[in-house]
């Protein structure tokens, strides 16, 4: 720790800039570690001065046990911009003395916002913290601090007084320099929006959650050129000039570019597409160089072009002259950039494909960043940043939270607690009087927003990337299910544990099953089964026929099962089920119909299953009862990996099918499911079910609407009225295709398939 034991004779420390965990944003602390306590002869919330190109003041608390041997201290993006550094860059801290205020003014740091009411609440809220003139600072929210010293927790910890979190600006403080707030201290807030030193009041990287690697990666793009680009000159090569941002709708392009812009102390210059069309001649193109001569002068600064795919579309696929003379116009501008003129490009599209190719080259746009659909740590990064302000009940896990969101990105989570917090106010609108325009403050004392709100919210939001097709999280666990215990395993073993637990297979080595084939007689549970693992696995199920991907336009079908599986990877781990299979995936050469489409589409699921495109997270599972018309190249290895047979229920099995289904239903004492079970040989779940409800009719029968009991006589009547679905000639054929099915993909004759007692080799055709 050298910067920390040469302590210069002022006692001061110089230390590198960490970013500091999203939850602790507006907190006003610095995470520093035991040696710069002791540097600095302070101990654990005492007040620091930090010192960059202005100065500001902090907490200082223990680092995370993970920083305690490195020389950084963890300051959140408010901090950092008080202090007038980024990340990664140095600045020196000294012990400091916080003198009381006789007088603070406070102002909103957002241009939008009017702020107005007592401000006893804001004193608390800032009680003993240390203010600089100029500052911008949060109110704490009520969000729990933990991880700290308990006299410190205690002053975060304090009552806010339905407070949430606001961005204000430090307008004066009298004295001058670092002061804290006291019992004597005046407290004024204005009510309109005093002009802050830059955009951090609005958006910093505290307010970007789930993409550490993204950012990463962009600061690399570009705060280093904009920053120092002397480094650059030094190497003898050009700065990068753009960077494209893609992603699906809501991951947080937009935010992230401003984000940048604001971190990185550049002038932000933004294009929104339909706002550069004119319709002159010649008038987009006249406006986008206006931009670009601005930005140019503005140095350094930021160019930041929302949806490019509408103002930069591939000119070989519009027909106007316009969209091509405004793409050429972009080219000219991107080339025409001086290596050293410290502008940067960022561009943000969900539509990649759709952006004309030359833009898409170095020199143009140097890299290209995904923005992807946050993983559980991000979705719970980007929860404690919308929640930030929020009074949270005692019962709500944002972890929890995280785990049950799949799919979900930043702007599904946004709606997510905007829902919660409808559902909050939905249930204290009984105590709120109409007539009076005003809240009682008891009401927004008590108000909290509990975990029953967001799972209530959970049923109205669902992920924005699977809003076009059917997903959902199915409400049907094991314990629903009787009589396939075998299946059960063979899916516990394939699905849930490789979801749930990739690390273990990583360890081994090997791969997780891409898909399943569930096979047997109708009515055994197949579907039922589908729905119960991905439950289980906490996992998005998406369920599909076969007539949703058919379509009688050429070429749309394969479109349609390509998009599928983009959307599954999206919003993995997902569950894709496929109802029915055999209708959509026939063996080809099979003398169908239209032989040309179901090939077609036979090709592309075969590709999309076991291509060059790796399905990580994503199960494919198959349910048919005529396993024998499926494509053989499908049962193979690497695409269904497991063929389970889903058959009959034994007796034991039976029995708890019919305790399942009877669950709700009023019984006499005289009813025995057990000896129903014993004679219900063969029957299927379906069967079986229907064995229920035949013999609560019969009661309804007997007894007319009164009826509140079910007896065993019932269940006799029903009985003489049901058989079984399936037969033994049935049974014996399914069992002699267990045996076969895994030979067949073997069997493979050039033209057609040739399998004894199934498909006919085809005639050899003359193709054009």
């Amino acid at each position: 720790m050298a910067d920390a034991e040469a302590a210069t004779r002022d006692n001061s420390i110089r230390l590198q800039v960490a970013a500091a965990r999203q939850e602790e944003s507006g907190h006003g602390i610095a995470r520093m570690p035991k040696s710069a306590f002791a540097s600095l002869g302070i101990t654990e919330g005492d007040v620091v001065e930090i010192g960059g190109k202005r100065i500001t003041a902090a907490i200082a608390v223990p680092a995370y046990q993970e920083d305690q041997e490195l020389d950084v201290v963890r300051l959140d993006g408010l901090q950092r911009g008080n202090a007038g550094i980024g990340s990664g860059e140095h600045v020196t801290l000294r012990r400091a003395e916080s003198r009381p205020a006789t007088r603070v003014v406070f102002a909103p740091a957002q241009r939008e916002m009017r702020l107005q009411g007592p401000t006893q609440a804001l004193k608390r809220n800032f009680f003993g913290k240390p203010l600089v003139a100029g500052d911008l600072v949060a109110t704490a929210g009520q969000q729990p601090v933990t991880d700290m010293p308990p006299e410190v927790r205690r002053m975060f910890n304090a009552p806010a007084y339905a407070l949430t979190q606001i961005r204000l600006q430090v307008v004066s403080t009298a004295p001058k320099g670092i002061v804290h707030i006291d019992e004597n201290t005046e407290v004024e807030l204005r009510a309109e929006f005093e002009e802050p030193r830059d955009g951090r009041g609005t958006v910093n990287y505290d307010d970007v959650g789930g993409m550490a690697d993204t950012i990463r990666q962009l600061r690399e793009m570009v705060e280093l050129p904009l920053r120092y680009p002397e480094l650059f000159t030094r190497l003898g090569v050009d700065p990068p000039k753009g960077v494209l941002l893609h992603g699906p709708p809501g991951t947080g392009k937009t935010r992230l570019a401003q984000a940048v812009a604001n971190e990185s102390d550049a002038e932000f210059f933004i294009i929104n597409g339909p706002e550069i069309m004119g319709s002159a001649y010649g008038e987009s193109e006249k406006r986008l160089r206006e931009v670009f001569e601005e930005a140019a002068r503005a140095a350094p600064s930021i160019v930041f072009i929302d949806e490019i795919d509408s103002i930069a579309p591939k000119r070989s696929q519009v027909p106007g002259e316009a969209e091509k003379r405004l793409v050429a116009q972009l080219l000219t501008l991107m080339d025409g950039l001086d290596a050293r003129s410290n502008l940067v490009v960022i561009a943000a599209t969900n539509r990649p494909d759709a952006i004309d190719e030359a833009l898409r080259r170095p020199g143009r746009f140097d890299r290209e960043i995904v923005i992807g659909v946050p993983d559980e740590s991000g979705r719970r990064e980007i929860l404690a940043i919308h929640t930030r302000g929020m009074p949270l009940g005692e019962g709500v896990d944002l972890q929890e939270l995280a785990r049950t969101t799949h799919g979900f990105v930043g702007a599904d989570i946004a709606a997510l607690t905007r829902e919660a917090a409808i559902e909050t106010v939905r249930r204290i609108m009984p105590q709120l009087d109409l007539d009076e325009r005003t809240i009682p403050p008891e009401v927004l004392d008590e108000l909290r927003v509990e975990r029953s709100d967001f799972v209530a919210a959970l049923k109205r939001v669902q992920p924005s990337a699977m809003r076009e097709v059917m997903v959902e999280l199915p409400n049907v666990g094991w314990s629903d299910i009787g009589g396939l215990a075998d299946a059960q395993e063979k899916l516990k073993e394939g699905v849930e544990l490789p979801l749930r637990n990739p690390q273990a297979f990583r360890r081994l080595g090997i791969r997780p099953a891409k898909g399943f084939l569930l096979y047997g007689p109708p009515g055994t549970g197949k579907t039922l089964l589908a729905k119960a693992v991905a439950k289980e696995a906490e996992a998005n199920f998406i369920s599909i026929k076969s007539s949703d991907l058919l379509s009688k336009w050429y070429g749309e079908s394969e479109q349609q099962i390509s998009r599928l599986f983009a959307r599954a990877r999206q919003v993995a781990p997902c569950v894709v089920f496929i109802d029915e299979i055999d209708s959509l995936v026939p063996a080809r050469g099979s003398g169908d119909a239209e032989p040309q489409v179901t090939a077609r589409v036979v090709n592309t699921i075969l590709a999309e299953m076991d291509g060059l495109e790796d399905l990580q997270s994503v199960v494919v599972i198959g349910a048919t009862n005529r396993p024998t018309l499926v494509d053989p190249a499908l049962l193979r290895p690497g695409r269904f990996d497991e063929l389970v047979y889903v058959g009959t229920p034994d007796e034991p099995g039976r029995e708890h099918i019919l305790r399942i289904h009877t669950r709700d239903m009023p019984m006499a004492e005289d009813v025995n499911l057990a000896k129903i079970a014993a004679e219900t040989e063969r029957f299927t779940g379906a069967d079986l079910e229907d064995v229920v409800r035949r013999a609560g009719l019969v009661a309804l029968r007997r007894a007319g609407e009164g009826a509140d009991l079910v007896t065993g006589a019932d269940f006799d009547k029903a009985l003489q009225d049901s058989r079984a679905t399936v037969t033994v000639e049935m049974e014996a054929e399914y069992a002699k295709m267990k045996g076969e099915l895994k030979k067949r993909a073997a069997q493979v004759h050039p033209i057609g398939f040739i399998h004894e007692g199934m498909i006919e080799p085809t005639r050899e055709k003359k193709h054009d």
